[in-house]
């Protein structure tokens, strides 16, 4: 059968790798290797240049990673993909590729801490502008560019708050003004949402979140045209940043993928009932979860994913206190920062992930000191739910 006509979970434990061709190895074997031998002094040099394919050095490939690559882009429905090291080493490998100094980028206002951080702080050193702006409006995204901007970026949903964008509406409007559009997938996984699909140029991922699943690995995913994806790898990676993923963490998320989708469902599920009895909860002024019809872009979300995914937020009654007093009051649920486990995790971002943001940021950038973040896992669900309406019954 031609790759098109197979489904998501046949290409997610298929696609790109054929037992026969290794000795009839069921998995892609590791290769532990840094370097490569060459056959004649000219297959090396034509290899550097460019003129014809193969491996040259582990930074830039391994067979490993390059069945991930293949399967990833088949999964985002891309020409091409490129593993990297973590999710800061996928997206600094695109900006790095892409931006000089006097460019400018359009952010959306509320992001993943590091990520803020990078564009805040960082890349302002280099003299490349970012202008935060609240792109859940498309028509902020037409006012905010300029002729200098090379690139817009959103995560949707957004990490931690759970705001949502259009991704067809913003990806029209890069089309007629020239700039990229990058997404940030990594709550929804290609399971759930398909950017290049609604128009994105790049997709990123921090394939240590759900793609990995089990909390034992870092790395990172670029998908994109094959043509931008070979600048980041011969640009991005060889030589400006150096985020090679290694070969085991590519067999790692390579076992992810198998059982995406049935996890994927299994998180959305929860999240969803777990949703809902917080909702209802005395205790809880907010829940910003897209499932729910008093989140702001509940249509969105209904027309641009395939379910709600496993991320919920959440404000009490009692603010960042009672916060604490909950956190520290739940028993089966883990507290620690990162997503996409087989455990359900819980954090405070203001003080943890997000801690990058001054107070006066996050009142701006749209999340609270009081706001927690919940990875919803894989456990029974009436554990779940007996174990975070337990710990909010207990408070005063």
């Amino acid at each position: 059968m031609k790759n098109f006509e197979l489904g998501f979970s046949t290409r997610a434990i298929h696609e790109g790798y054929d037992p026969l061709d290794y000795h009839g190895a069921l998995n892609p074997p590791v290769f532990l290797t840094s370097t490569y031998v060459f056959e004649r002094s000219e297959t090396g040099s034509e290899r550097f240049a460019g003129a014809a394919d193969g491996y040259i050095y582990g930074r830039v490939g391994n067979p490993t990673a390059a069945v991930l690559e293949k399967r990833m882009a088949s999964l985002e429905s891309g020409e091409a993909a490129m593993a990297t090291s973590s999710g800061m080493g996928a997206l600094t490998s695109v900006l790095w590729t892409l931006l000089k100094a006097g460019d400018e980028v359009v952010a959306d206002k509320t992001l993943y801490g590091c990520t803020f951080s990078l564009l805040h702080h960082q890349l302002a050193r280099f003299g490349i502008k970012t202008t935060f702006v609240d792109l859940t409006e498309p028509a902020n995204l037409a006012d905010a560019l300029t002729s200098r901007c090379r690139l817009v970026l959103a995560e949707t949903p957004s990490n931690p708050n759970m705001r949502l964008v259009d991704i067809a509406a913003l990806a029209e409007i890069c089309r007629r003004k020239g700039a990229l559009l990058l997404i940030d997938n990594t709550f929804c996984t290609p399971y759930l949402q398909k950017p290049l699909a609604l128009g994105a140029d790049i997709v990123v991922h921090s394939a240590t979140k759900y793609l990995g699943g089990h909390g034992d690995l870092l790395a990172g995913i670029v998908v994109s045209r094959k043509e931008l994806v070979d600048q980041f790898r011969f640009v991005g990676i060889k030589e400006m940043n150096g985020s090679c993923i290694s070969a085991f963490d590519a067999f790692l998320v390579l076992r992810g993928l198998k059982t995406l989708s049935i996890r994927m469902d299994r998180h959305g599920e929860n999240a969803s009932k777990l949703a809902h009895a917080l909702a209802a909860h005395p205790a809880v002024e907010t829940v910003y979860f897209p499932g729910l019809t008093s989140h702001p872009q509940h249509k969105l979300a209904l027309r641009q994913m395939k379910n709600m995914g496993g991320m919920i937020a959440l404000e009490l009654k009692g603010g960042l206190g009672a916060g604490r007093v909950f956190m520290d009051n739940v028993a089966l649920a883990t507290r620690a920062v990162s997503l996409g486990d087989a455990e359900t995790l819980i954090q405070h971002p203001a003080s943890m992930t997000h801690a990058t943001y001054s107070p006066e940021e996050r009142a701006a950038h749209g999340f609270t000191d009081g706001l927690i973040r919940i990875s919803v896992g894989l456990e029974d669900y009436d554990d779940l739910r007996d174990d975070f309406l337990g710990s909010l019954n207990r408070l005063k």
